[in-house]
């Protein structure tokens, strides 16, 4: 697998919406071992596609603290969503930056995993909150687009 270069903004393919996988084979299945590669390399704990300049609707992340439960998803659309968190956000393509952002407390998730299989996901917590970070990568928004604060590298 090779690791492929993360894309910062302003690059403006961040800022397009990722289109369907109609097909799960062997092209996206090397997508998501790279992603997941290049996801774990970087120290992240969420990538979409569009991330490694890739416009498809897949998503990875491993919210673990011993980094070995990745998950994935093809295809992903929230279903159900309740409540509130407010959580503090980064992103591997705005280096230097996290800011703080309301997400759902409890997000159903539905798609299709690596091997095209149909899989539907309850997440709360940070989970929920990677989630919905990585899908609203597949339609151009960032955390930055619906932050309310921000801190620079040094800010705690």
């Amino acid at each position: 697998m090779a690791i492929r270069k993360v894309r910062l903004i302003p690059d403006d393919i961040l800022r397009k919406k990722s289109r369907i996988v109609e097909v799960v084979d062997g092209k996206i299945q090397d997508l998501v071992e790279d992603m997941l590669e290049g996801m774990y390399k970087a120290d992240g704990i969420g990538m979409a596609a569009v991330q490694v300049g890739v416009l498809r609707r897949v998503i990875v992340m491993d919210v673990s603290e011993e980094r070995n439960q990745p998950i994935v998803f093809i295809n992903p659309e929230i279903t159900h969503s309740e409540g509130k968190q407010v959580h503090r956000e980064a992103c591997l393509s705005i280096p230097d930056l996290s800011g703080t952002v309301e997400r759902p407390a409890i997000v159903v998730v539905k798609g299709l995993d690596r091997n095209g299989e149909p899989q539907e996901m309850r997440c709360d917590g940070d989970l929920a909150v990677v989630m919905c970070h990585e899908i609203d990568h597949l339609d151009g928004i960032l955390y930055t687009d619906i932050a309310t604060e921000f801190f620079g590298p040094d800010e705690d």
